[in-house]
């Protein structure tokens, strides 16, 4: 493992033991609440800033441009500890809590949210295993992405449900002491570059089986015979992001490959939203924040009437409910992120942070192409870019409106109960 990367997790280990040295006091819920960040929380913030700004910005437009994978860019924040967060100090990883890698994703995205994106999908993939996994799963799986910087994807949407993971209609059917799959999935990130996938089909034939019953997690070799990965699809925006469509055929996967047993993978599906949703939101965040600030630049720059554009009324007030928006929206997935560090569910704050952000995200990217004005619509200049990747954050992982349908949902449970 590259130098970095032995550093960061010398510093989280260092954090994790002087934390167990103070007063238990100061670990419980309800005592105090802090917005100070702890020294561990600092050092990563400030290696993934330095990183987006001096790695990610100055190649962005090419990689945007181009639709090229970025590789060289995944292997840089490998070596740094800046991916694979999550993985557990028993399989070599760093451990890190969910805000912990909250904070690193903010940044990332701020550099550029394809290339992001790109990093969080191992964190998707991987977050199943993290739940769900035995130790001889996690170990295989998880600590080879220690040894490499190697890929993995998550696979559960597919041409004809998304959101609506009840919907799925890939199979696994039991033989002997496999399972073969049969179908087809969509829009997966890092579909084509993965080493293995985490799959969710259905195995239970049974349409009258609740969807908490009727699921199984698979995890999926991704060299496995009759997997079919098809073309990268061209997006809107996050351009580099490796998405594509995969067929399952007849595709054998032994037992041992399931998730705690059968039907089980619902839940395990669930679960993983509650924690990777807050990232995404602070992905969201990040596009937001990084909106605001080209936005703010180029208003002190450019001159009408005589004067800067923050000196017109009109200017200054969007700028100031652009900022509103970014503080808010940025709290928002820390409540979420707190909660299930906590070991809380946290799926109501989760679905507010999601929804929230990614709202954010898209208002802001259209202000600040709004402030560019002509220029905004150019591609010499970096706001169109930040509108076309924001799309994305109101459709992946559960739309805005499922978010609504959960928060909804949760917030009269509240009162029913």
């Amino acid at each position: 493992m590259a130098a970095m990367f032995r550093v960061l997790r010398s510093i989280s280990r260092f954090d994790r033991r002087s934390q167990h040295t103070k007063s238990a006091v100061r670990r419980e819920p309800g005592l105090g609440f802090s917005f100070e960040l702890s020294e561990q929380q600092k050092e990563f913030q400030a290696t993934a800033r330095k990183f987006a700004r001096e790695e990610i910005i100055p190649v962005a437009p090419e990689y945007d441009k181009t639709g090229e994978y970025p590789l060289p860019v995944i292997k840089r924040a490998w070596e740094l500890g800046l991916m694979n967060s999550h993985i557990p100090e028993s399989c070599g990883g760093l451990g890190l809590e969910i805000l912990d890698s909250c904070l690193i994703s903010e940044e990332l995205a701020y550099g550029c949210t394809g290339i992001q994106t790109a990093l969080e999908g191992n964190s998707l993939g991987q977050m199943p295993l993290i739940i769900a996994g035995n130790d001889e799963q996690q170990k295989k799986y998880l600590g080879r992405m220690i040894e490499e910087p190697l890929l993995c994807a998550y696979c559960v949407s597919e041409p004809g449900a998304g959101s609506d993971v009840a919907g799925l209609k890939t199979k696994a059917e039991k033989k002997g002491n496999e399972y073969v799959i049969n179908g087809q999935k969509m829009w997966i990130t890092n579909g084509g570059k993965a080493d293995w996938y985490f799959l969710l089909a259905r195995s239970d034939p049974n349409p009258k089986t609740p969807a908490s019953k009727a699921f199984t997690g698979f995890i999926v070799e991704a060299d496995t015979p009759g997997i079919h990965i098809g073309r990268k699809e061209l997006n809107m925006g996050q351009r580099c992001s490796d998405t594509r469509g995969i067929v399952f055929e007849d595709v054998k996967v032994p037992k041992e490959n399931v998730l705690i047993g059968e039907g089980a993978g619902f839940k395990i599906v669930m679960e993983t939203f509650d924690k990777t949703r807050p990232e995404i939101a602070a992905g969201a965040v990040g596009l937001a924040q990084r909106a605001l600030d080209e936005a703010t630049k180029y208003a002190l720059e450019r001159k009408t009437f005589g004067k800067p554009l923050t000196e017109h009324q009109a200017i200054s007030f969007l700028l100031a409910e652009m900022a509103m928006k970014v503080e808010v929206a940025r709290l928002s997935y820390q409540r979420a992120a707190w909660e299930v560090d906590r070991g809380r569910r946290n799926t109501y704050y989760a679905s507010i942070a999601k929804a929230f952000a990614a709202d954010t995200a898209n208002q802001l990217a259209t202000d600040a192409v709004q402030i560019f004005g002509g220029n905004g619509f150019n591609t010499e200049y970096p706001v169109e870019k930040l509108m076309r990747d924001a799309k994305i954050y109101q459709i992946y992982e559960g739309t805005s409106q499922i978010q609504r349908l959960i928060i909804a949902r949760e917030h009269i449970g509240k009162y029913n109960n």
